[in-house]
């Protein structure tokens, strides 16, 4: 078979999601495929130390990903997985600015397990990156799960035609593009424009220039999502943002929620997300907008699993 990777991907089957667009699917056939959405919520001990909080978190990330059929229906024997976290900040794993290290370390270990050559991890991030890789605990997790933790040049981004409605072109890192898979692993976390920072949000780190986004947020993160066309998701809320986000930094704006969803429906995860940050989905504008752009469906409890984990 030849080896596809995800730039060829994406110029590849454009007409074909254009064929099929957003219909139902028989019964028949929906019976035989995995799941579309699993959400792993934590039903074992309370008032846990560091240590079992990390347990935790592992636990979490591993049984949300297994109940989507696990990261080999995603993963192909040789390929390049950039995982893309929220690494935005120089703030420390309590203080919520950032994707939970822990899931960042199990997704890198599991997709090597799947049978990934190569995972690299990174993100553009608003602080200086020599600060939040760090201080974010993520450079040090997935570099111990064999992760190539990687400082994206500035100078690399290129301007790419994505043709969306209200977005056309846009610098974007060619390292997101040129790998065979792309997980998309942001944290659940208030933000003072956007109301969430969610899933479509966090592609917001693959580009430059993402200033331009503020006047119209939602269409221009619908746009970019669906030039990227994600095929995976895994959205923290081991630990949320409530307030004073995106940047946080008061532990009062924290709260220990211990759940995390998984999939391959990119709204209905931000629809989950944005409940678990008590807003409405009229509250954050881009989950109808991803909607009306046919990236998935915001009525999650229709298609979720849940699973208990302790």
């Amino acid at each position: 078979m030849k080896h596809v990777n995800r730039r060829e991907f994406v110029v590849g089957s454009a007409a074909g999601a254009l064929a099929l667009g957003t219909g139902a699917i028989s019964r028949a056939a929906a019976a035989a495929d995995p799941p579309v959405m699993t959400i792993a919520k934590w039903n074992g001990a309370q008032n846990l130390d560091a240590a079992q909080l990390k347990e935790a978190a592992v636990k979490l990330t591993e049984r949300a990903i297994e109940g989507l059929g696990g990261l080999k229906r995603f993963v192909s024997r040789g390929s390049v997985v950039w995982v893309k976290p929220n690494i935005g900040w120089d703030r420390a794993p309590e203080l919520a600015g950032n994707t939970n290290p822990d899931v960042v370390e199990t997704i890198v270990r599991l997709c090597f397990e799947a049978g990934a050559k190569t995972v690299k991890v990174g993100d553009n991030p608003c602080d200086l990156a020599a600060k939040t890789y760090v201080s974010s605990g993520i450079e040090a997790a997935a570099k111990r799960a064999g992760a190539q933790v990687l400082y994206l040049d500035k100078t690399r981004a290129k301007e790419v035609a994505i043709k969306g409605e209200r977005v056309k072109s846009i610098p974007i890192f060619p390292e997101f593009l040129e790998c065979d898979l792309l997980i998309n692993v942001p944290i659940v976390k208030h933000h003072r424009l956007a109301n969430g920072t969610l899933c479509m949000k966090n592609y917001m780190g693959v580009i430059e220039k993402r200033n331009t986004f503020h006047q119209d947020i939602a269409n221009c993160i619908a746009d970019l999502t669906r030039f990227l066309q994600p095929r995976i998701c895994v959205l923290d809320a081991v630990r949320i943002l409530k307030d004073h986000g995106p940047r946080g930094g008061d532990p009062k704006d924290v709260e220990l929620k211990m759940t995390l969803a998984a999939s391959t429906d990119i709204v209905a995860l931000d629809a989950w997300g944005a409940e678990v940050l008590g807003k409405s989905l009229n509250d954050v504008s881009s989950i109808a907008t991803g909607v009306q752009y046919g990236l998935g469906r915001s009525d999650y409890r229709a298609i979720a699993q849940e699973i208990a984990v302790s």
